[in-house]
């Protein structure tokens, strides 16, 4: 069963269900560009690994926290020593712990040198929201973009800081970048809306090479339906992140047209 929008699914952005569409997508981009690839390069899917803390780190495998109150001792027996109560008592609290993250990307390898000729990223909340995961993605942004090396970055996330470009101010929902090293600093921006179809767009390869067009539309719905995302969600529900009053107007509309409210 397709995804009931015509474009993005604003409830695939949901924190409970994002971590797996990920997954699931960058595994779909390299299967669905591997047979065009051949027998010059290949789609390897990688994993960027590094450690962050903090209020917006997830806090997993802390037990519950036993603590015991302080009582004032006045054994005079034992001891000729006065202790004193203490003014407070102490309270439970969270610290927070090292958490240890990984974020999969695709790079297209040159199958004869193993050169990375272009990396496809598709962003996490981590890159987008996390102090430590932005920094993170945007120094290997940049040595991407002074490099040789393509870029293809896929933001489907309405919520967090959208990554910097230049000379231009637009407000969307979605993004696609697609920066070919050789015409840099321009570059190709596919900004898109919530209505919108996600548009095609041609994977970056060394010059001569045929280049395959990336339809990330229909992925998406082959990932809902092989995911059974439609007995996952409840759609009588609002998507989390909110959306706009006449965006929910929309998809309030859309899901009803489908019986699905």
């Amino acid at each position: 069963m397709p995804s009931p929008f015509p474009g993005m699914n604003p409830y695939l952005e949901h924190p409970a269900l994002w971590a797996g569409i990920h997954h699931r997508l960058i595994s779909a981009i390299a299967n669905d560009l591997n047979p065009y690839l051949r027998p010059k390069y290949i789609a390897a899917i990688e994993e960027r690994v590094y450690e962050m803390s903090g209020e917006k780190s997830v806090l997993v495998g802390i037990p519950d926290v036993a603590v015991q109150r302080v009582s004032a001792v006045t054994n005079a027996t034992e001891s000729n020593i006065a202790l004193v109560a203490p003014s407070a008592q102490p309270i439970e609290v969270l610290i927070p712990i090292p958490e240890i993250l990984t974020e999969s990307y695709l790079e297209i390898r040159a199958v004869e040198t193993e050169a990375a000729i272009a990396a496809i990223e598709v962003l996490s909340p981590k890159n987008k929201q996390s102090v430590v995961g932005r920094l993170q993605y945007e120094t290997k942004r940049q040595k991407i973009l002074g490099s040789s090396t393509h870029l293809v970055e896929i933001d489907l996330l309405r919520q967090g800081e959208a990554m910097p470009v230049l000379n231009l101010a637009i407000a969307s929902h979605y993004r696609i970048l697609v920066s070919r090293s050789e015409t840099r600093p321009k570059a190709q921006l596919y900004a898109f809306n919530l209505r919108d179809i996600i548009p095609q767009f041609s994977l970056p390869l060394q010059p001569g090479d045929a280049e395959p067009i990336l339809d990330l539309q229909r992925l998406l719905h082959e990932i809902y339906d092989q995911g059974s995302y439609d007995l996952r969600i409840n759609y009588s529900n609002s998507p989390v992140p909110a959306l706009s009053e006449t965006d929910a107007a929309w998809v309030d509309e859309v899901l009803r047209q489908q019986g699905l409210r």
